[in-house]
């Protein structure tokens, strides 16, 4: 099963959701787009918690329309980045 999928619980209305309503192109498209955005996380962050608000963004990205695999990974690099400098400031203070 597709990455993005095991951060739902099976039988949840959002697993149903996305095995259901993608084509297995853009499902691999967004796995890449999942594994590229959290190559920027800094070392040590809360990896499954930032990975699924990362898979949460490329999802609704894909809901509304583009599903290009540049506009997905900008979807997740968008939101890595700003959970990267919030983790990051949080280490400063």
């Amino acid at each position: 099963m597709w990455v993005l999928a095991k951060f739902f619980e099976a039988g949840s209305k959002e697993f149903a959701v996305i095995s259901e309503s993608f084509d297995p192109r853009t499902l691999s498209k967004m796995e890449i787009a999942l594994d590229r955005a959290c190559l920027i996380l800094p070392a040590g962050s809360d990896e499954h918690r930032v990975r699924r608000i990362i898979a949460g963004k490329i999802l609704e990205c894909a809901h509304r329309g583009d599903k290009t695999l540049s506009g997905l990974t900008a979807a997740g690099y968008a939101v890595a980045t700003r959970l990267s400098d919030t983790q990051e400031r949080k280490r400063v203070d």
